[in-house]
């Protein structure tokens, strides 16, 4: 059986469908690679591209062969161990078929694992795929560019791809029938009187002259007019849109120890590309705080050095200022994501159930709260933990040892459970 492998470039995409062929067929191995990858990548490098290793066992394919069949006895030349009716042993574990793992092998043939390379776009898409925000709905129409085509009758003018087949000949029928229905009807008459006219009657030249002149004019009535034609008119009306804010609030006290604040680091960063990917329009807020919590931009959430005490209510209160002055819930859909090590002072901790309870869970779509670290669950944890049962709808708590456990965690958080509007 002869494999043919193409190794062309790809010019011009001319191999695309084949690509997506291969895609779809090996996407469990795919997606169970870019898991991979997340786990082992710096966070400057989780939104490029990757190899994909696959292996050799997965895209093997079974093939039918034409088997010799029968009883049959063979001599093979060059026996010198077995005679008629011995039985041969099973080679030993592990010979013939080479290693195919990459390393030196002294026996047999192999196959290498299949490498090849997908794009930051499809890394994407397989890194989140199957994930929404939560509970998301449709705002008014304030600031709204979204529009959407919608039916609106039918027109005299338009674009010949708009061309409303039924009305048309609908149109060119009525026409037909106003323009000639009083020459169908003579036409008529005169056939039946030239049936029962003698050949010899000196009328029948007449009758027959004027019948040719009702041919004429009938003929001459065009099957289609421009005035038949009918398009499908097509208005544009504001479509509502998800206005969306997401809040990622991150304790950077001294606590968080260089490893726990570059883990709580890659969850954020997984939710901005999420975000990015999934959501033209929303609205990212980033808020670090210690003892006192403070707005901040992209680079200074993920680069700053800044460290400081514990205390949690002051990013609490920070994002119910923000939310009131600049998010009304009665236009935006409210997203917050929290991540610390548990670590806070027991009087503060019930100045965040107040400001959870009163302030930011009532307003909210979805609150998630990670908390990382090997420890036993901090205070923070308790308290999240009590206030599960009263907002089990938007409210959601998991817990994070390392790197490895940052990806499945955050699609448990965000699967999609419900079609979103």
């Amino acid at each position: 059986m002869a494999y043919i492998v193409d190794r062309r470039l790809n010019s011009k995409n001319k191999s695309l469908v084949n690509r997506q062929r291969f895609l779809k067929r090996y996407h469990k191995q795919i997606r169970e690679a870019v898991s991979d990858a997340v786990r082992n990548r710096n966070i400057t490098d989780m939104e490029q591209g990757d190899s994909i290793t696959i292996p050799k066992r997965d895209v093997s394919e079974p093939n039918f062969r034409n088997g010799q069949g029968g009883k049959r006895e063979i001599v093979h030349p060059g026996n010198k161990e077995f005679v008629q009716g011995d039985r041969i042993q099973r080679p030993p574990s592990g010979s013939g078929g080479g290693s195919g793992s990459g390393e030196a092998s002294d026996s047999g043939e192999g196959m290498d694992d299949f490498v090849f390379q997908i794009s930051q776009s499809e890394f994407l898409d397989y890194l989140f795929e199957d994930l929404a925000l939560p509970n998301m709905i449709k705002r008014q129409l304030n600031g709204s560019d979204a529009f959407e085509s919608k039916r609106a009758g039918f027109s005299e003018v338009g674009n010949p791809n708009q061309v409303n087949i039924v009305r048309t000949m609908r149109s060119a029928q009525a026409r037909r029938m106003a323009l000639s229905g009083k020459s169908r009807r003579r036409k008529r008459e005169v056939i039946a009187l030239l049936q029962e006219m003698p050949e010899d009657d000196i009328e029948r030249l007449e009758l027959e002259e004027e019948l040719v002149r009702l041919n004429r004019r009938l003929g001459a009535v065009p099957f289609l007019d421009e005035f038949d034609l009918k398009y499908n008119l097509q208005v544009k009306v504001p479509k509502p849109s998800p206005k969306a804010v997401m809040f990622c609030v991150m304790d950077v006290s001294g606590s968080m120890t260089a490893d726990i604040k570059e883990t709580a680091k890659r969850f954020f960063f997984l939710l901005y590309l999420f975000l990015q990917k999934n959501y033209e329009k929303i609205e990212v807020v980033f808020i670090r705080h210690h003892t006192q919590a403070q707005e901040v931009d992209e680079e200074t959430f993920f680069y700053s050095r800044e460290t400081g005490g514990t205390v949690v209510s002051s990013a609490l209160k920070l994002m119910g200022e923000i939310i009131a002055d600049r998010y009304s819930p009665n236009e935006w859909n409210i997203y917050c994501a929290q991540a610390s090590d548990g670590d806070n002072w027991q009087e503060d901790n019930e100045r965040c159930q107040k400001a959870l309870v009163n302030a930011i869970l009532p307003m909210v779509q979805y609150f998630t709260y990670i908390e990382i670290g090997g420890r036993e669950p901090q205070g923070l944890w308790h308290l999240y933990e009590s206030l599960v049962s009263d907002f089990a709808d938007r409210f959601a708590i998991q817990r994070v040892r390392d790197n490895a456990e940052i990806y499945p965690v955050f699609r448990e958080l965000f699967r999609k459970t419900m079609e979103v509007e």
